[in-house]
């Protein structure tokens, strides 16, 4: 299993795209953060809280990150090679959960760091402080950590069971851009449940009604869990050559 984790902490490290992708991603975080504190009103309770909540939103790029972990390999077909050198095929996988569920706390930590200061300068300018013993700003940002968290391990999931990358990426973006918002109008009862919907609860982005936040936590690692179980199954039965 070591070997396996230093194989795949190795082919982090040596691949560009997963750094500009987390590049793209606190960018992303700052204009939301800059574009919401200057279209309202600074003095508005609560303000600070909303813009570093942000940070819950970037949690698509490591979902990004963990599909194509396992999706690009079958697509240039180097799973066949890992897969030779370690003939059980589960810790393959666990490995790639590992490492990737690793890399969106490190993910989530930066842009919870870059969310902050940025919400803290935005807020500068109009000489309006955040105060370090905002309860609110702290649990917004810890929850958005744990969304990033969460979100790499379904990505590793959901790259096993949808082995084209393009395709595996698509589909999750229309998972939560479309079908989430449809059974949600359908049943809110029902739509709390799924994993954006989870994520954007224990992320408390602003207007969000539904779970409790650890209730959310529990629920999105509930559905990490799933992926992996059914990424390990369709791995295990797959035809790799």
């Amino acid at each position: 299993m070591t070997r396996l984790l230093r194989a795949e902490l190795l082919a982090l490290r040596t691949v560009r795209a997963p750094w500009w992708i987390l590049l793209a991603a606190q960018a992303a975080l700052v204009l939301g953060v800059v574009g919401l504190i200057m279209n309202s009103d600074t003095s508005e309770p609560g303000l600070a809280a909303k813009a570093v909540a942000h940070v819950g939103l970037v949690s698509l790029f490591p979902l990004v990150l963990g599909i194509t972990a396992v999706a690009s390999e079958y697509r240039h077909r180097t799973i066949t090679v890992a897969l030779l050198a370690t003939p059980r095929r589960r810790p393959v996988l666990l490995a790639k959960v590992v490492v990737y569920t690793l890399l969106g706390l490190a993910c989530g930590l930066v842009a919870a760091s870059v969310a902050y200061a940025a919400t803290a300068v935005a807020l500068s300018a109009d000489g309006v402080s955040v105060p370090w013993g905002d309860g609110d700003v702290w649990r917004t940002l810890a929850g958005g950590v744990l969304w990033n968290v969460a979100f790499a391990a379904i990505g590793v999931g959901i790259g096993a069971l949808v082995r084209n990358p393009a395709t595996a990426v698509g589909a999750a973006l229309a998972w939560m851009a479309l079908v989430e918002g449809l059974v949600a109008q359908l049943s809110d009862e029902v739509g709390q449940w799924l994993p954006f919907a989870a994520g954007r609860a224990l992320g408390r982005i602003p207007g969000t009604d539904g779970l409790a936040p650890v209730t959310a936590g529990v629920v999105l690692a509930c559905w990490a869990v799933a992926f992996g179980v059914a990424g390990a199954y369709a791995l295990q039965r797959s035809d790799v050559t």
